[in-house]
């Protein structure tokens, strides 16, 4: 007669852990109306995926272990040594992206050129210089497009992203004033400048037009910025005095959410086709965490990244440990979200 093999529970940990079910089972109730309705749940489908190169994938020529970018965030600052080498030291370590905070300052002076000297940290992944479309604009009347190419050599960055904010520089007291729609300061930019270029928004989104316009221009890739996340439009009203603000703050409620924008930008792709150039997303603006990003990218009929701003910068003014169990934990989310998780659909 064959022996019964003895099984032993080796989860020492058993005991305990049920107890705190119990103890916390009452304060865990549920209110079915907080429930997540973008996804359906299916726990039969799948194993627990822990093959991280499920993430990996290709974005805008470059071979990325996770769909994530930082997005740009602060330039000039005495914190910004700190932020920009623990993000690109981050974006080496787990293979994803970066842009810069604005690097207006490295055009006429090397003073604070090592705060964003990072490109050694990074590997073979893409870090973009960052200049917004006043000084590109001011550089083109002068035709002074060496000191832009100078600046992003000098940076060994992959690119150059100009991120473009009306509104932001219309409620800022020392605002610029645009002498020219950016459309035509991107299009000079493009003949001019040899290098790959993304176009982004600052915290408002952009609309259809807008869109449209600039996926018919040879980009590399476009950023979102939506509304939802930082808001620099409302920051510059924060330093304003306290009428100004009560009489524009609700001009700063203008604008897109980012699926907004993913809708936006399917429905034109699904109406313009061929018309368009191939160009890749970051979907930025409101992506709190690793659901939004997940999300998002499965709604958008386009190769994306999500970008993340406040976030990255929470954790990276903190230290390097701060900031990697922040990585780690999106990481598990998402191939949480890709074994289990799938997106509804909308129609």
């Amino acid at each position: 007669m064959k022996q019964r093999q003895e099984y032993i529970d080796l989860d020492i940990t058993a005991s305990s852990r049920k107890e705190d079910h119990i103890t916390l089972a009452f304060a865990s109730q549920q209110d079915r109306m907080l429930l997540d309705s973008r996804f359906d749940y299916e726990p039969m489908l799948s194993r627990h995926l822990e093959d991280e190169t499920m993430l990996h994938g290709e974005w805008a020529g470059y071979n990325l272990k996770l769909p994530l970018w930082v997005s740009s965030m602060t330039g000039g600052t005495e914190k910004a040594k700190k932020i920009n080498f623990n993000l690109a030291r981050a974006c080496g370590k787990y293979g994803f992206g970066m842009g810069l905070g604005s690097c207006r300052s490295l055009l006429f002076s090397d003073e604070y050129f090592e705060d964003f000297n990072v490109k050694y940290l990074m590997e073979d992944y893409p870090l973009y210089a960052n200049l917004g479309i006043a000084q590109v604009e001011i550089l083109a009347e002068n035709s002074d497009w060496e000191r832009i190419k100078e600046m992003v050599g000098k940076l060994r960055a992959d690119g150059l992203i100009i991120h473009v904010n009306p509104l932001q520089e219309w409620l800022q007291p020392e605002g610029d004033r645009f002498k020219k729609p950016p459309i035509e300061t991107i299009k000079r930019a493009l003949d001019n400048l040899d290098m790959p270029i993304i176009v982004k928004e600052v915290g408002q989104g952009m609309g259809p037009a807008s869109l449209d316009a600039l996926m018919r221009l040879p980009l590399k890739a476009l950023e979102f910025a939506a509304s939802g996340g930082t808001n620099f439009s409302t920051i510059e009203l924060f330093r304003a005095d306290k009428s100004r603000k009560e009489m524009l703050e609700n001009a700063t409620k203008v604008g897109h959410t980012a699926e907004q924008m993913v809708q936006i930008l399917n429905q034109l792709i699904e109406q313009n086709g061929s018309d368009y150039l191939t160009k890749d997303v970051i979907i930025s603006g409101g992506v709190r965490d690793f659901l939004d990003s997940y999300y998002l990218r499965n709604l958008a009929n386009f190769s994306a990244v999500s970008g993340h701003a406040s976030a990255f910068l929470k954790h990276a003014l903190v230290d390097e440990e701060s900031l990697d169990r922040y990585i780690d934990t999106m990481r598990e989310g998402l191939l949480m979200s890709e074994s289990f998780l799938r997106v509804r659909d909308s129609k």
